[in-house]
């Protein structure tokens, strides 16, 4: 298997497992802050921001082109974390996950446009494929199990 196509197989899977630790949640318990200035609804919010943010990156990086155009700048990632949650603060929860299913099956198909050598471990395309991927996927569910876990939920 191609190191694309592993990422690309296990962002499915990882994004399985975290839309299960969202599963038997009221509306209540998506809405509850937690995660400092955040909620469930928020993680899933800022989840496909970032999928949507990332797709135009990857087109770049299929063309050719530098990833990210001048003036922009992912630095400070707390700033675009909060950005990102924002912008659907006043979405229904059931849009938000209709959205992140949406930006992640529109991210996988971006991911899957560039050129396998572009993907190899260590290059730009690889490393937002896997960080805006399976590894966000497993940090989040990581964080909401906990939660969960801490109120018996």
């Amino acid at each position: 298997m191609s190191e694309k196509a592993d990422l690309l197989s296990g962002a499915d899977a990882e994004f399985v497992e975290f839309k299960e630790a969202f599963k038997g949640l009221s509306e209540a318990q998506m809405s509850e802050v937690w995660c400092g200035t955040w909620s469930a609804r928020d993680i899933a919010a800022h989840i496909s921001g970032w999928h949507r943010e990332m797709i135009p990156v990857l087109e770049r990086i299929t063309r050719g082109e530098k990833p990210i155009p001048d003036g922009v700048s992912y630095e400070n990632v707390d700033a675009w974390n909060d950005k990102l949650a924002a912008a659907k603060k006043s979405w229904a929860t059931a849009d938000i996950f209709r959205e992140m299913d949406a930006s992640h099956a529109d991210f996988k198909r971006a991911a899957a446009a560039v050129p396998d050598d572009r993907v190899a471990r260590g290059k730009t395309a690889h490393r937002i494929v896997d960080l805006n991927g399976r590894h966000h996927y497993q940090v989040h569910r990581d964080d909401i199990a906990a939660w969960r876990k801490s109120r018996g939920i």
